[in-house]
């Protein structure tokens, strides 16, 4: 993908930019369409198949990475890497997560304001299954790919309802927490653009308190717990009524992600 495309990608913008902001945006483009050309270069020499990586996945990696080259390139050879194994096929099938899928726990359907997908996860669902860390962390890959799938063009990231209604003890699980956290943080850089968690309880806290250390900082600024009484008008602040779920007081109905088209 040349830069124009990725000048065009940048184009939608939170809110409208003061002078400032627009010639600050100006300089990261530039800076980022000069290092782009950099990564791809120490990468390939390293991992020929990195060819097939298109611009846009090197500025995710950039950009997770401060921009700092070095940094960028090693993390997108881990990728590369750890594509390769644990994804040698291409893509995840269903019959490598039947015990996830039977928990029917992630949803797919609709967008935010933006045009961000809008994936819904019911963590009461949630439960260690016979399939063990590694089917659940397919599961997740097997969820973030679906949902990239799903990306408009020119949008790059989506959007997280986290609902835990009835979440207890028997739901929690911290090792697969960490494990899908990495997931995201490390293969999927710049793709989660927010997470509303709603209808935490109370005792949800005590297993938070040990993920949240893990979780990066640009991560952090991202997660935002939803007072109950505000639900439906904290999430149409970015959601139009048309897209939210029917069971947060919108119109469309939940789809399981393995039936979303």
């Amino acid at each position: 993908m040349n830069c124009q495309k990725i000048m065009e990608s940048n184009e939608t913008t939170e809110g409208k930019e003061t002078r400032s902001d627009q010639q600050l945006t100006m300089k990261n483009n530039w800076m980022e369409q000069t290092k782009i050309p950099q990564v791809r270069a120490i990468v390939e020499r390293q991992d020929p198949s990195s060819k097939e990586v298109d611009d846009l996945t090197i500025r995710r990696f950039l950009r997770a990475r401060g921009l700092d080259i070095g940094k960028a390139s090693s993390m997108l050879l881990r990728y590369l890497k750890w594509r390769r194994e644990f994804v040698p096929n291409g893509s995840i099938s269903l019959l490598e997560t039947p015990n996830e899928v039977a928990q029917n726990k992630m949803f797919l359907q609709g967008s935010d304001k933006k045009g961000r997908p809008i994936t819904v996860i019911l963590g009461a669902r949630h439960f260690q299954s016979k399939g063990g860390l590694e089917e659940f962390k397919r599961f997740v890959v097997y969820g973030f790919d679906k949902i990239c799938s799903r990306m408009p063009p020119g949008q790059e990231k989506f959007v997280v309802i986290g609902d835990l209604e009835g979440w207890g003890y028997a739901n929690s699980d911290i090792h697969g927490y960490l494990g899908s956290l990495t997931i995201l943080q490390e293969y999927y850089p710049e793709r989660l653009a927010k997470v509303f968690l709603v209808h935490v309880p109370y005792i949800f806290m005590a297993a938070w308190k040990i993920v949240h250390p893990f979780i990066d900082k640009n991560t952090r600024k991202k997660i935002v717990f939803v007072d109950n009484r505000k639900l439906k008008s904290t999430l149409l602040e970015e959601i139009d009524e048309s897209q939210i779920p029917d069971i947060y007081g919108g119109v469309l109905p939940l789809i399981p992600i393995h039936e979303s088209k």
